[in-house]
């Protein structure tokens, strides 16, 4: 009788163990899993996750000063207080069901009123939590995949980028951060040209892919052939931008390569790219 007692109270132990647990197995942004370094917590019934899901996955700048963090796009502004349920969400003042808290040097925030409050749509199912963010629209048509190609002169490389928010990163990046338009080089190829001065080389290649596999924009980064007297070079930049759906050339910097660089890096770290 003893041991069928103790069975059913470790049954239910079990039972009423199992929401909290499964509702912590997995995060999915955007149909991928996330890699992190801590898993979440269930804290007053409420799913907390490492701050870093939420600042790379859904684009949003971090700050910190004291207790208080800052999270931030171009249209939302965010700060939480690590001391209190206090969060100023664009300047109005909101309570939380449950503070943010710090634990083995992670900080835990609540997913669901961090994603939504950014335009992400949160649903829990089986265990996952899986959250929808907006997608890129590029005339129209939502952007499913970013196709990443590198090494062109070298036979090229590939990779394939899931996650709204890494999308729409890259392509701030190439529409924001371009320079003056410019005229077309005279010679421009996939491969080096080492006999004509002012050549460019294709560089990279980044194309923006609608639900069919098709290509929406592409935009492509040349480099100049550098393999002449500085002289002979010093009137050619050193990259160009083409805007291959519209033929439109235009003046790129090492600057806002490495700031894709950096974006591309976040995404293959966090599971969102592959081979």
């Amino acid at each position: 009788m003893k041991k069928f007692f103790t069975g059913i109270v470790l049954t239910s132990m079990f039972l009423m163990a199992s929401p909290a647990d499964a509702a912590t197995t997995h995060i999915q942004i955007d149909q991928v899993v996330v890699k992190s370094d801590a898993a979440p917590k269930i804290k007053n019934n409420r799913t907390m996750v490492p701050l870093r899901v939420i600042s790379e996955n859904l684009g949003a700048k971090v700050q910190w000063k004291d207790a208080q963090i800052t999270l931030s796009t171009d249209e939302t502004t965010v700060i939480l207080n690590l001391k209190n349920k206090t969060v100023i969400k664009n300047g109005n003042v909101e309570q939380l069901d449950v503070q943010p808290y710090v634990k083995n040097n992670r900080t835990f925030v609540p997913i669901r009123f961090i994603a939504e409050t950014f335009g992400s749509q949160v649903d829990y199912n089986q265990g996952n939590i899986s959250i929808t963010s907006t997608p890129l629209l590029l005339d129209n048509e939502q952007i499913e995949t970013l196709r990443y190609e590198y090494n062109m002169a070298r036979d090229g490389e590939m990779q394939l980028i899931k996650g709204n928010a890494y999308h729409q990163a890259i392509y701030n990046v190439l529409q924001k951060q371009k320079g003056e338009k410019v005229e077309a080089p005279k010679d421009y190829y996939w491969r080096f040209n080492l006999e004509t001065v002012g050549s460019y080389t294709k560089l990279e290649q980044y194309n923006f892919l609608n639900q069919d596999n098709n290509s929406v924009e592409q935009y492509d980064i040349y480099e100049l052939n550098q393999s002449f007297p500085a002289e002979e070079l010093a009137p050619y930049p050193t990259f160009l931008l083409h805007d291959f759906s519209e033929n439109v050339w235009y003046l790129f910097t090492e600057k806002e390569i490495k700031a894709i660089h950096h974006i591309l890096d976040n995404a293959a770290n966090n599971g969102f790219t592959t081979v």
